[in-house]
């Protein structure tokens, strides 16, 4: 009997779609392509209570080495079930949700061949229907269809080439025009784009460029699913500091970078620095309040205190620091009252306005008209966020869990920890445990996918890191299976 269920990661699929240097054995084959594309018509057949000749899917990918392949293995088993396929190439995962909504296209499903940041080796699965992302109950009866469904004995669906990138990229530059007027609103702005070789160059050349703005700087815009440059992920170090050299280097208004798949972004300023993490919550914040102000937004539970302190204090919003895992986030946020930004310090930013789709490009724009405007003012873009505060010094461990079954070995650790004298728990808190001392805070958690316990330390004292690392890891020091080696 197959079996699938290894390949369900939260609400995506995810796998080895390529023989590595580590030898990793491939778990996502081509049969198990065929069987997930026909587990997913199945799915949606049911949802809509459409019969699968009667649907509409769309197809796209990233710029992963075994990306078109997959495309193939998609169409002709959608095809295969009756569904008529748009098949759109490379594309963003927020244009793939988008065939759902434009009037040109309004399809009923979509699928995505993306596996995010992970390394070229891996791909995955990301589905939408015109309300939302598959959630995890979803994927996992996706994947029972998957396991079950026998294969069509003939094709009986079409498969029709379609640009949808155009769409999306009109669609983007409307928005910028709407706000800005002109047929050229950016001839005033030096903007450096690092698409990190993935799906994002078309930001830069289709909708920055035509718009009028300098570009030259931009790097990395060409797909290349090996990755060559560096890891296309904001949360990367090495490729926030790539794309901060490269502001500096063309002395650009602002720098943009996005991931693989252009569902996250980050960017940075005219002086370099990176506005990334606490720093793109508190910039995607800044806009929303803009417009809504008092409303709530919802993070995730790793953010600062500073940076509650810059929502509550100094743009006078509420904040609501949730569990990490995007949509754990944009499902909050959909359910919270006048809500209307849920954001992962990832960089994954889900805005009520668009859909509470996390749209990179989306994001981006919104800076990029900030930017527009503050320039027209003789302002630049650090001014947005320049009363944020960072902690003095942050660190993140990594707790592996030996247990074979970590998920219960971890939650006993958690609900064992004791606190030291001045230690308080933090109140309220949704994932694992966050701890206020004296030097600052620390949250250890369970891992939503790996045998890991992530453990988020940070002070505004000198060596209160290291005071507290220290306090924490000696009180897990009873537990054996734990690897505190660090």
């Amino acid at each position: 009997m197959k079996d699938y269920s290894k390949l369900q990661n939260g609400s995506d699929i995810r796998g080895i779609a390529l023989e590595s240097v580590e030898n990793e054995h491939i778990n996502l084959t081509d049969e198990a392509v065929r069987d997930l594309s026909l587990g997913f018509a199945k799915w949606l057949s049911e949802k809509t209570n459409k019969p699968a000749g009667s649907l509409k899917i769309a197809v796209g990918t990233d710029s992963r080495i075994s990306s078109p392949a997959f495309l193939e293995k998609t169409c002709e088993a959608l095809a295969s079930a009756g569904v008529h396929v748009l098949k759109c190439g490379m594309a963003s995962t927020p244009a793939m949700y988008m065939s759902t909504q434009f009037k040109n296209t309004l399809c009923d499903g979509a699928v995505m061949i993306t596996a995010s940041h992970l390394p070229f080796n891996r791909n995955g699965f990301k589905y939408f229907t015109k309300e939302s992302g598959l959630e995890k109950a979803d994927i996992k009866a996706l994947i029972k269809n998957a396991e079950t469904t026998d294969t069509p004995k003939a094709a009986c669906g079409t498969v029709e080439d379609f640009d949808l990138m155009s769409l999306y990229c009109s669609h983007i530059q409307d928005i910028i025009k709407d706000a800005l007027g002109g047929e050229k609103p950016l001839s005033d702005l030096h903007i450096a784009v690092d698409a990190g070789n993935g799906a994002g160059g078309f930001f830069a050349d289709r909708i920055l460029a035509p718009l009028g703005a300098d570009i030259s700087g931009s790097q990395f815009l060409e797909p290349d699913g090996s990755f060559p440059n560096h890891q296309p992920n904001p949360e990367n170090k090495a490729a926030m500091d790539s794309i901060s050299k490269a502001v500096l280097a063309v002395k650009a208004d602002l720098g943009i970078i996005f991931d693989t798949d252009v569902d996250r972004s980050a960017a940075v300023d005219e002086k370099g620095r990176e506005i990334a993490r606490n720093g793109i919550v508190a910039m995607a914040a800044s806009l929303i309040a803009e417009d809504f102000p008092g409303s709530t937004v919802v993070t995730d539970s790793i953010t600062s205190t500073q940076l509650k302190d810059y929502l509550e204090n100094r743009l006078h919003m509420k904040h609501l620091r949730y569990k990490r895992g995007y949509r754990n986030v944009i499902n909050k946020g959909q359910e919270t009252e006048n809500c209307h930004l849920a954001i992962e310090t990832s960089g994954h930013a889900a805005i009520k306005e668009n859909y509470w789709l996390d749209d990179g490009a989306y994001l981006a724009t919104k800076i990029v008209i900030k930017a527009a405007r503050l320039k027209k003012e003789g302002k630049a873009l650090s001014s947005v966020i320049a009363d944020l505060k960072e902690p003095l010094e942050a660190k993140e461990l990594r707790i592996k869990v030996l247990a074979d079954d970590f998920a219960s070995y971890a939650q006993t650790v958690l609900d064992e920890f004791t606190l030291e004298d001045g230690w308080s728990f933090e109140e309220p808190n949704y994932e694992g445990i966050r701890v206020n001392t004296p030097d600052g805070w620390f949250l250890l958690r369970k891992s939503l996918h790996d045998p890991l316990l992530p453990l988020n330390i940070e002070s505004d004292a000198e060596g209160g890191v290291m005071r507290m690392q220290k306090a924490i890891l000696s009180k897990l020091s009873k537990y054996d299976k734990l690897d505190l080696n660090f």
